[in-house]
């Protein structure tokens, strides 16, 4: 299944037209994303609610962004996004998870660590009040849902570790002479029952190097790991700072 999705994801970054910039340019920005979860964890085909029975809430959201244009011909502009997601929460199961086997209801307490690092290889094919790039994405995605029951050295460990390719596109449109500017961009693939989109819109002023952003973004992971499976959402709003050269 991995190496369909891999050539899936060779086609895509083939398929897009050459472009680049007329200058080199450099780019880095941090944002906040106050994010919230829903949705399930799978393991040996136990099943578990983060919301409702693991009663996650978000601790701390980690996401950068580094990027490199150049005006070199056919080779394509570069993309580093790194994001870490950390939730916790005390719970009650309603049904056995995993080595976690429940009588009358279990309180336990969890914790999902959540990380992502893309790299990303894309092409300018607009570049002017109408900005458009497309391009593939390598995505090393690694989660942890730990769940261990309170009381008792009964615990549970859900984990998927993959590097996956995606699809990239990003469109921005300016609004002359005033800084201001709206947009969007994704990473999507899917493929036999598996799929993940990441995606955020955004309005953007911009001053000097200085550019502010604020949106809204939506993760979607529905992924399986032999025999463990993130069935997963997480969205929110988010503010960013970033400057760029």
């Amino acid at each position: 299944m991995r190496k369909t999705m891999m050539a899936m994801g060779g086609a895509l970054v083939m398929a897009a037209p050459l472009a680049q910039a007329d200058v080199v340019g450099l780019g880095a920005s941090v944002s906040y994303w106050d994010s919230s979860l829903s949705g399930k964890a799978v393991n040996k085909g136990d099943a578990v609610n983060v919301d409702n029975d693991l009663n996650l809430d978000s601790d701390s959201t980690t996401n950068a962004t580094l990027y490199l244009e150049h005006p070199v011909p056919v080779l394509p502009n570069l993309r580093l996004n790194y994001t870490l997601i950390k939730q916790s929460g005390r719970g009650q199961l309603g049904a056995n998870f995993d080595n976690i086997v429940v009588s009358s209801g279990a309180k336990v307490d969890s914790d999902l660590d959540l990380e992502q690092l893309d790299l990303t290889f894309y092409y300018e094919v607009l570049d002017n009040w109408v900005n458009l790039d497309l391009g593939l994405t390598a995505r090393d995605l690694s989660g942890d849902l730990t769940v261990q029951q309170v009381g008792s050295t009964a615990v549970s460990k859900t984990s998927v570790d993959a590097v996956i390719p995606m699809g990239y596109v990003a469109a921005r449109f300016d609004l002359p002479l005033t800084g201001v500017s709206v947009g969007g961009e994704g990473n999507f693939i899917g493929y036999s029952g598996d799929s993940i989109r990441d995606f955020n819109v955004f309005g953007q002023y911009a001053v000097s190097m200085l550019q502010l952003r604020a949106g809204y973004r939506q993760m979607a992971i529905d992924y399986e790991d032999s025999d463990n499976r993130l069935d997963l959402k997480i969205d929110g709003p988010f503010i960013s700072a970033g400057v760029s050269f």
